[in-house]
This record gives structure tokens, C-alpha cells and sequence, in this order.
């Protein structure tokens, strides 16, 4: 399958089971190195076939191309490739290609457990500042090292100090780049979910960093020993972090129908997206599958106006290509159109 003469905004449309989300996932795949979709590595690759390539080119500010690509293989082994020449971390994707998906699994943002708002922030986190990478890593090794020590049982004090000194100097570091992104995240949000849907009024952000503010991590870390070592884990810090969303005090995800949840969630990735150009003069790329679904016209058009404000690269699905209007997303001449069929995509210069 070929994609070619991609424009800013890119609908693709068509009957289910036709093919469209898995164009997404193959952009998905070029960016993360992963589907969105879960799975095997096999569940990506054609049956028969022995592995799946990705390719692409992303055209620069100055009007030259960069290829980007990915191999997959039934054993799991992966191959990146940046520029012609390989890459070893899936991080130099993400940074070449910054992605943010839309699909039905963004409600988990608001109704799933803890770990997506934390993946949520860490993203954004990650894109802003380039310093939080190496310290979220080391909180992450560091952290395995000490459940390993405590599950072990009896152990002295001492035996745990290195580890917890490295363990509270990344996970300050990593709850203050979260704290920071939530502060920045905020009015970006609040701004674009008064345009997307201002009859729900005040939807609250809070990031918890996972532990007690008032005192330091190092300090939590050795007054819960004892507790820890009986449970064999680290009970408070980043990992056990939340991005909490409120409407009028209560969680947003019991009083928030579905479409007001989808707006949301909408509200949450653009403003990631926004802030995401004015760090790194890129917007990133947007991936939304069956944006229609959940939201009626209005609030469809809403959407795809701020899209266009933003000025991100899309690449929209729906059944039907017409409702969503071209002019929501800006200037004709910035739309491209596909028909999708049979796993087949055709360029089409006007809707049936």
C-alpha cells in the first residue's frame, strides 16, 4: 500500500473493515515503532510473510526530505532507520515523527487507570524538555532495583541507601518536569475546551506527584521501609502519579457523557499538540480514527477548526467523507482526499 501527495490535513473515507485504521497504524508504526492496537509483533505482519517495512519521508522547514523507516519480523526483531542509517532507540522516532492519536481507546485518559494519564504526561514531558528522558530511565531501573531488594526480604538499611539516593534525586527531577508540563498544560487546555465546549464549564486539571509534596521523596523512602519491605514493593512515588480531571469537583468520568468525554480527551491532545509547537517549532501529527463518532456536526466542526488553527499535520478516518466539510479544516488547497476499499487507497479530487 502507497500513500503519496500527502497535504497538511488527509481524510480518509470509506466503509468499515475497509482499511482506514490501518493506514493510521502504519503511521503509528513508522513514529513508535508499535501498533496502537496492541499485540504481537506477528499481528502486524501479512500472514505467510516473514516481516512488515514501514516507510516514509518527512519534508523539512527548508523543503528537503528525511526518510524514516521500520522493520518488523515474526521474532520481534526491529530495525530503525533514520536518514539512511540505523538508529537504536525507538526515542529517535519519536522524536523525528511526534505523533498524537484520537481513537476510541483516548477515553481511557479519563476513565482508565492512572498509567495513561501518566503516559499522557510523560509525553508531553518528554518532547518539552529534553533533560527528563535520562532522569525518567534512571527512576525506572533504579525503582526495579529496589522492589528487587525489598522482595528479597530481611535486609539492612544500608543495602537500600544508594539505591534510594539515585531513586529520590530522578524522582524529584521527574515529578518537577510533570508539575511543570501540568502548569504549562492548563490555560492551553482550559483556552481550547471553552471553544470545543463551553456549556461544561470549569474542567479542572491537577497533576499528584505520587507522594506526600510536604515532605522530599528521600525522606518518604525511609520512613516507609518497614511498610515496604512487608508489601516486597515501593509504595508512593512517580509510578503511583495522576493527572486528575475534575468537572465541577467530581470526576469528569462519571459525570461527563460520552461525547463531552470525547471533547475532552479533543481539548487534552490539541493542547498537547500546541504546546508541542511552541517548544519545538513542530506541531507534531495527528492521527484521529472516526472523529465523527460520539459528535455531531457542530461539535465535529469545532474540532477541525482548531486543527487547523494549530497548524498540525492530520490524518483523519470516517465512513462517510461528507460530513466533515473541507472548509472546517481550513483552505481547500491544504485537504487531500482518499478513498479507502478493499485495503486499497485512491486519491480523489472530489466527494461522490
Amino acid at each position: 500500500m502507497q500513500l503519496r501527495d500527502l497535504r497538511r490535513h488527509n481524510l480518509l473515507f470509506g466503509p468499515n473493515g475497509s482499511g482506514k485504521t490501518s493506514v493510521l497504524e502504519a503511521v503509528h508504526l513508522l513514529g513508535l515503532a508499535r501498533s496502537f492496537r496492541g499485540g504481537a509483533p506477528r499481528s502486524l505482519i501479512t500472514q505467510g510473510e516473514n516481516v512488515c517495512t514501514v516507510f516514509g519521508e518527512r519534508v523539512l522547514p527548508d523543503g528537503g526530505t528525511r526518510a524514516i523507516g521500520v522493520t518488523r519480523e515474526l521474532d520481534g526483531a526491529l530495525t530503525l532507520r533514520v536518514a539512511g542509517a540505523n538508529v537504536r532507540s525507538v526515542a529517535a522516532l519519536a522524536e523525528e515523527l511526534p505523533l498524537l492519536l484520537i481513537n476510541s481507546d483516548s477515553f481511557e485518559l479519563l476513565v482508565g487507570q492512572p498509567q495513561h494519564r501518566r503516559r499522557f504526561l510523560d509525553w508531553g514531558v518528554f518532547h518539552v524538555e529534553h533533560t527528563f528522558r535520562p532522569y525518567a530511565q534512571r527512576f525506572k531501573r533504579a525503582l526495579a532495583q529496589r522492589n528487587h531488594l525489598l522482595r528479597r526480604g530481611r535486609l539492612a538499611a544500608d543495602e537500600l541507601a544508594p539505591w534510594d539516593h539515585d531513586l529520590a534525586q530522578c524522582a524529584e527531577a521527574v515529578a518537577e518536569g510533570r508539575m511543570r508540563f501540568t502548569e504549562r498544560l492548563n490555560p492551553a487546555f482550559s483556552a481550547l475546551l471553552e471553544l470545543l465546549a463551553p456549556e461544561l464549564g470549569d474542567i479542572a486539571l491537577q497533576y499528584r506527584r505520587g507522594w506526600d509534596s510536604s515532605e522530599s521523596y528521600l525522606a518518604v523512602l525511609q520512613r516507609s521501609l518497614a511498610s515496604d519491605l512487608e508489601q516486597g514493593f515501593t509504595q508512593s512515588g512517580p509510578q503511583r502519579a495522576d493527572l486528575r480531571v475534575t468537572a465541577r469537583g467530581l470526576p469528569a468520568a462519571e459525570t461527563l457523557s460520552r461525547g463531552q468525554q470525547k471533547l475532552v480527551v479533543c481539548a487534552l491532545k490539541l493542547a498537547q499538540g500546541q504546546l508541542l509547537a511552541e517548544a519545538a517549532a513542530q506541531p507534531g501529527m495527528y492521527l484521529i480514527d472516526d472523529l465523527p463518532s460520539e459528535l455531531d456536526a457542530e461539535r465535529c466542526e469545532r474540532v477541525c477548526r482548531c486543527l487547523a488553527d494549530i497548524g498540525a499535520q492530520t490524518m483523519l478516518t470516517c465512513v462517510d467523507g461528507q460530513v466533515i466539510a473541507p472548509q472546517w479544516l481550513g483552505d481547500g488547497a491544504d485537504l487531500a482526499m482518499f478513498h479507502v476499499e478493499h485495503g486499497r487507497v485512491h486519491r480523489v479530487e472530489a466527494l461522490p
